[in-house]
């Protein structure tokens, strides 16, 4: 069993991506600008090649990552519009346009018997996500967020 999420554990590192794939890529891009040499048209044009590989395999490695994040981003709040219609019989739609993105993905750690106060908190006060994660009392866990 997992242990008990909350606002102080809740963000993840995943060694593969931030501590192997994505240093060593920007290693590498460093390397590469450090090792750029303008001495000579042939030594140009290896330069800009060797920078456009490291600039594009820096992307190739930040990409995927950026997908599976937007893609999580828009399943939450398909979530958030699902649980406002359980515990409302209403649409979320008109409360959505008056949030912003990371405030709804803050939003859905609240349990179910605080989330539409805080949402309602959100709306007239403009709390920052970092706030509304601060103030949830029980934590609903995500322990597959990417």
């Amino acid at each position: 069993m997992s242990k008990t999420q909350n606002f102080e554990n809740h963000a993840k590192l995943y060694p593969l991506h931030h501590f192997i794939i994505m240093p060593m890529a920007l290693i590498y891009l460093g390397w590469t600008v450090v090792r750029t040499d303008f001495s000579s048209s042939t030594s140009v044009a290896e330069s800009i090649y060797q920078l456009l590989l490291a600039f594009l395999i820096l992307l190739i490695s930040y990409l995927p990552r950026i997908y599976a994040i937007k893609n999580q981003n828009r399943i939450i709040r398909l979530e958030m519009r699902q649980r406002y219609f359980h515990l409302t019989g209403s649409t979320f739609y008109d409360i959505e346009i008056q949030l912003t993105s990371a405030q709804i993905i803050a939003l859905r750690f609240a349990g179910d018997d605080e989330i539409l106060a805080l949402i309602d908190k959100s709306i007239k006060e403009n709390t920052t996500p970092k706030e509304i994660k601060k103030s949830i009392k029980n934590w609903k866990a995500d322990h597959h967020r990417v």
